[in-house]
């Protein structure tokens, strides 16, 4: 049995692994594991306390911790910094299990050119390398990490049982999608991605010898060891008994199969149908793992809110879901009106709270402060702040978690009111860009029949915060706008580059940039929300708010 790193804790525990008490009830599961393990291996991930901590797998079998293998590169990137917690590993080991030599790595050890794996099936002639791993979603990750895993399983001539983390955790998603690949790079039998899922495979690891001695490339991996300074793996024999005939019989009758799935496309048509999935894993487990049961939001009639609408309904029940309309005397009736067909059409709860009455209390209010009688940003921001409050009010008096509705072109350049639209406690499209926002609306009409309004579709996008109000009043265009954010906040290009060599115009790209530079303050109160491009954004940008760069 193979459960993936970190199990216990959950990826990743960050400044938990701080708090003694939390390594000391970690430790005290894995004794609870223990007992559990009659007859049976387990590997699973844990935090490992010696001298300092790891990041590591413990090896069970028949009641007996076997050894422990410590991870010995660490990921320091993006989220997970986890140089600043967990000492490095150093020692690689094989394990003898009903005659066959197993290694085991976890998540980036199999990574590198001359990594655990290598050492464990070319010098130490493992047969089935174990990869445990928690290595989140983003897009792209998820064909790029198999041609990784069936390139290495042909290298080393090795099974490769890869188990890796599923579900979400705060602002990342595991996607799972565990694999089971052959010595010839093939994939035999795969988990159902997004989901929580068992996978029982049946291999002949005898076949491997076969394909070694077939392979002259191998033999010659395995002579250039004997020339390095490498230690040969330990080799750690498992007691695990054979089962007596009623045993097996009864372990016969209790498997269970599901079907053995090899395709990728068996689960996940494109790309679009994988974010979706990962938008909505995302969102359940953020409410349910944090206590609600519950969600609103504000429905206005705008492409953002229908698609978050969509999201939640999916990940949490349409019954959970309400969504609030807050017309104000600038809300169109057709906005009203696609509202409400979405409400029906997904079947959610909505409730109409007008705004204008409030609105005009406090334009009387403040009347002696404002400059002029025009609709200005301030008075457009008055009613985003309106909103909040009403949104917020509903989650305190009836616990119900405020999703918001920003997506990641808007909030990049401050097209947001703080406090405002921006309010709320979890935001589920933080990280996806406008017009992924409409590619994503468009494959939920072609997969569910159509239930976002068409208008929605078509309609000029637009915030309805004063007369004939449009997004293109204030933003270049979406296509273009979303290649700048994407250059400048995930690929750090600069403006020169962006001008020069990719070019895009000059006066937009300095306008955009500047935005961005000037509203990091904003970004940095907002909610957090599910990570899914593979560029460093949101918790993981780190750029002073006070700086005069550029």
């Amino acid at each position: 049995m193979i459960l993936p790193e970190l199990a216990l804790t959950g990826y990743p525990p960050e400044d938990l692994l701080l708090k003694p008490s939390f390594i000391d009830k970690n430790l005290e599961y894995i004794e609870k594991i223990r007992q559990l393990t009659d007859k049976i291996t387990l590997v699973c991930g844990f935090v490992n306390k010696e001298n300092g901590i790891f990041n590591s797998a413990a090896i069970i079998s028949d009641k007996k911790i076997l050894s422990v293998y410590n991870k010995q590169h660490l990921y320091n990137h993006s989220f997970f910094e986890e140089e600043r917690y967990f000492q490095k590993g150093t020692e690689n080991k094989i394990f003898e299990i009903k005659n066959s030599l197993v290694g085991v790595t976890i998540c980036k050890d199999i990574h590198h050119s001359e990594d655990p794996a290598k050492i464990q099936a070319i010098y130490g002639q493992a047969q089935l390398i174990v990869n445990i791993s928690a290595f989140p979603y983003y897009i792209g990750k998820i064909s790029e990490y198999e041609k990784l895993l069936q390139k290495k399983s042909v290298d080393y001539r090795a099974f490769i049982a890869y188990a890796n983390l599923v579900g979400g955790q705060d602002e990342l998603v595991f996607e799972g999608n565990s694999l089971v690949i052959d010595a010839n790079g093939k994939i035999i039998s795969r988990c159902k991605p997004f989901e929580e899922d068992r996978l029982i495979c049946d291999i002949d690891l005898e076949e491997v010898k076969s394909i070694r001695l077939k392979d002259v490339r191998y033999e010659n991996q395995k002579l250039m060891f004997s020339g390095k300074n490498i230690s040969l793996p330990k080799l750690i024999k498992s007691a695990t008994k054979s089962l007596d005939s009623a045993d097996k019989e009864s372990s016969l009758n209790k498997r269970s199969y599901a079907p053995s799935y090899t395709n990728y496309e068996d689960f996940i048509s494109c790309e679009d149908e994988e974010i979706l999935k990962a938008l909505i894993l995302g969102t359940r487990d953020y409410l349910h793992k944090n206590g609600f049961e519950k969600a609103v939001f504000g429905l206005s009639g705008g492409i953002d809110s229908a698609l978050v609408a969509v999201i939640a309904s999916m990940a949490i029940g349409n019954e959970n879901i309400t969504g609030i309309l807050m017309p104000s005397c600038y809300s169109s009736q057709s906005s009203i009106d696609d509202s409400l067909e979405l409400a029906k059409n997904i079947k959610i709860n909505s409730i109409s709270i007008p705004i204008s009455r409030m609105y005009e209390c406090y334009l009387e209010s403040l009347k002696n402060i404002f400059k002029s009688d025009k609709i200005n940003l301030t008075k457009e921001n008055i009613q985003a702040r309106i909103r909040g409050n009403i949104l917020m009010a509903l989650s305190n008096e009836l616990g119900w978690l405020v999703l918001t509705t920003g997506n990641k072109s808007e909030t990049s350049v401050g097209y947001c009111t703080l406090y405002g639209d921006m309010a709320g406690g979890f935001s589920p499209i933080k990280d996806i860009y406008k017009t992924k926002v409409y590619s994503l609306c468009k494959f939920i009409n072609k997969k569910y029949n159509r239930i976002i309004p068409e208008n929605i579709l078509i309609k000029v996008p637009s915030a309805e915060l004063k007369p004939n109000q449009k997004d293109e009043d204030y933003l270049p265009s979406y296509d273009l706008l979303d290649k700048i954010i994407k250059a400048y906040m995930e690929e750090d290009m600069d403006l020169s580059y962006m001008i020069h060599t990719m070019g895009y115009p000059a006066e937009t790209v300095k306008k955009v940039v500047h935005l961005i530079d000037r509203n990091e303050y904003k970004r940095r109160q907002g909610s957090p929300g599910i990570k899914i491009n593979p560029g460093i954004s949101g918790k993981d940008r780190r750029y002073p708010m006070t700086n005069r760069f550029g």
